[in-house]
């Protein structure tokens, strides 16, 4: 069932559990639901409000993406009207599927929880809620909103960024996609046991529990995981070697397992861009598994999926291996490269 556009807006507005409106929808109606949020959510910031949160679609500030906790620009959720929120967290669920946006504004309240447990000490609460503070999240929106034209939005901060980039309603691109946690296993008050991106975890463990010996030597690619992703927060990322193992030497169920794990990155972003992804996954030739560090959960580990056209990234070894990192690239489509490219051939 299709909503009118009319009713559409201010349902988006009412609730952040609010994802994509049907899994029918298509990239045009997609786009266009992107540019009406985005107006309504700009018409009613004040001048001084939307200074901050506007950008020209050229701005370096575009491609400057990160997921640690720093100095940003755009307009942060702490300086919006309880209304202007309920509108930023409508934009943020125009992009992402139910489950996105679950996980999205799950993390955004884990700082709630990294603040009781680092401000414990009274003498350093202050600086503790500067650093980690719920409402520091940041809606940045680059270029002008419409059916026509390039434009772009973001949701950015610790360990959450959202880009979209959008070419005349109907053309998307929705990477770099990140989403990390801290903790990743939440172990003391009220929420012990909370794991937000446990599937991610699990999925990977799963797959590589169930090669053989001969597969393993192929997709172990380091004893020690890595500190940190291997591309971090590059603005722009290509293939990774050792590739590790092709999905053709996997058996059916290993395949399955693979393919399950992907769609638990894909299905973060509403259904028709998950399925556009998707389908150009499938198209693209050989999907590679690469895993580093140990297999038993608690112990620091990395993995990376990669193909032709993207690429997939995991790692939890920070704070004893209760930290995770997870991103999706896009190698030509990131910040709508891709899209520019062709904007620049039509336009001579």
């Amino acid at each position: 069932m299709h909503l009118p556009l009319r009713f559409t807006v201010p349902l988006f507005g009412l609730s952040l559990a609010l994802a994509s409106l049907t899994s029918t929808a298509n990239a045009h109606e997609a786009g266009t639901q992107m540019a009406a949020i985005a107006k309504v959510f700009l018409a009613a910031l004040t001048p001084e409000q939307k200074a901050k949160a506007s950008f020209d679609f050229a701005a370096e500030e575009r491609e400057n993406w990160h997921f640690i906790p720093r100095e940003r620009k755009g307009l942060p959720m702490k300086e919006m009207t309880p209304q202007q929120q309920l509108l930023a967290h409508a934009l943020l669920n125009t992009g992402l599927s139910f489950s996105g946006s679950a996980k999205a504004v799950t993390i955004m309240s884990l700082e709630e929880v990294l603040y009781q447990i680092e401000g414990a000490d009274e003498s350093k609460r202050a600086a503790t809620r500067e650093k980690r503070d719920p409402e520091k999240y940041f809606v940045s929106i680059f270029g002008e909103p419409a059916d026509k034209g390039l434009w772009g939005w973001r949701v950015e901060g610790h360990h959450l960024s959202l880009n979209f980039t959008i070419k005349d309603a109907q053309l998307l691109r929705a990477t770099p996609a990140f989403m990390g946690t801290n903790p990743g296993e939440i172990r003391q008050g009220p929420l012990t046991g909370l794991r937000v991106l446990a599937v991610e975890e699990e999925l990977g463990r799963e797959l590589v529990k169930s090669l053989t010996p001969e597969q393993f030597k192929t997709v172990f690619v380091a004893e020690v995981a890595p500190k940190e992703m291997i591309t971090a927060a590059e603005h722009k990322v290509s293939a990774l070697s050792p590739a590790g193992l092709a999905n053709s030497e996997l058996n059916e169920k290993q395949q399955a397992m693979l393919t399950r794990l992907i769609a638990e990155y894909l299905e973060r972003l509403r259904p028709e861009i998950a399925e556009a992804a998707r389908a150009e996954i499938k198209s693209s030739g050989p999907v590679y598994f690469a895993w580093a560090g140990g297999k038993e959960r608690g112990e620091p580990h990395y993995y990376r999926v990669q193909g032709k056209t993207f690429l997939i990234e995991y790692d939890n070894t920070q704070n004893d291996a209760n930290h995770v990192h997870s991103v999706w690239r896009s190698f030509d489509g990131d910040f709508g490269r891709d899209l520019l490219g062709e904007h620049v051939k039509q336009a001579h």
